[in-house]
């Protein structure tokens, strides 16, 4: 998926460490088959090939996928939203040596073809359809915390009791460490991501950061991150990271974006109206905002 998968399973000897672990890693390729965008078998890359033409069925998997993600969207206003694969890649690549922002005008043009409700489902025969010629989805924002829930299912099936799945930092906790103490999970510096800002003991709990700090132009010496605004074409400013804690690694990836594009008030407001959901920001002047169930110890 292009992403580092690190996956650590509570086992009785290396052999059945090393099966259980296979077993995990066969699953990811799985969904890394179904979903990427660079294989045309892929069921989403068949979606897109026939956009504006014909309603394509894919597996009942990838159109559950599909479903939630566009009930996501829906929740978020469009923040989070599948249809990004449509942004003209030749603006938005993020060489590193960028010099200048498009103008507002070109950026929304590069945007003219990211709109969820144009994607049409139909519950009868499990179809999708992409309404217009040169739409197309892609699952970045949240094929890889469906992954890592997806493997830790298979480890739960296998009766792993204790484990971790981390996708590139979107991960899933699950179970005690062999001392029997939770997991720790450290969060990040954005300024310094090698270091961690902040630690979580956490245990059946999913979390997911969204940060500036891997993938970024700076631009008159002001960074600009990777994540673009769905209905502006032009990236987020104002938020250095998000992370987001849930008992699903799914909803923990998808929500970490769309709370970095809606901003620090809008997106703390919103995920103090869900349940069993938290977040942590940091904005462009350091300073962290908490959702209202997280508590910080200095």
């Amino acid at each position: 998926m292009g992403n580092r998968f690190e996956l650590t399973v509570a086992a009785a000897s290396q052999q059945e460490a090393d099966t259980l672990l296979e077993a995990a890693v066969a699953e990811i390729q799985r969904i890394e088959r179904l979903l990427t965008t660079f294989a045309d078998s892929s069921e989403t890359n068949q979606i897109n090939a026939m956009a504006g033409i014909a309603p394509v069925t894919p597996s009942e998997e990838v159109y559950a996928l599909i479903e939630r993600s566009l009930r996501i969207s829906e929740l978020t206003q469009g923040a989070f939203d599948i249809t990004y694969g449509g942004v003209d890649k030749s603006l938005w690549n993020f060489d590193p040596h960028m010099s200048a922002l498009p103008s507002a005008a070109v950026a929304k043009a590069s945007v003219r073809l990211v709109n969820y409700q144009n994607v049409v489902l139909n519950p009868k025969d499990k179809s999708v359809f992409l309404r217009h010629k040169g739409m197309r989805i892609g699952f970045g924002g949240i094929g890889k915390g469906y992954a890592a829930e997806k493997a830790k299912q298979v480890l739960l099936q296998l009766g792993v009791q204790s484990g971790i799945v981390n996708a590139a930092g979107d991960l899933s906790a699950w179970g005690l460490q062999p001392n029997g103490q939770p997991w720790t999970i450290g969060i990040a510096d954005p300024n310094a991501a090698l270091h961690a800002f902040s630690r979580f003991n956490i245990s059946n709990m999913a979390v997911a950061t969204s940060g500036n700090y891997e993938k970024f132009a700076i631009i008159d010496g002001k960074k600009y991150s990777h994540t673009i605004n769905p209905k502006t074409g032009l990236p987020v400013t104002g938020i250095k990271s998000v992370t987001v804690l849930c008992p699903n690694a799914e909803l923990a990836d998808a929500m970490a974006t769309p709370v970095m594009v809606m901003g620090v008030q809008v997106g703390l407001d919103l995920i103090n109206q869900m349940r069993d959901i938290a977040c942590l920001i940091i904005d462009d002047f350091d300073q962290i905002h908490c959702s209202k169930n997280i508590h910080l110890t200095t």
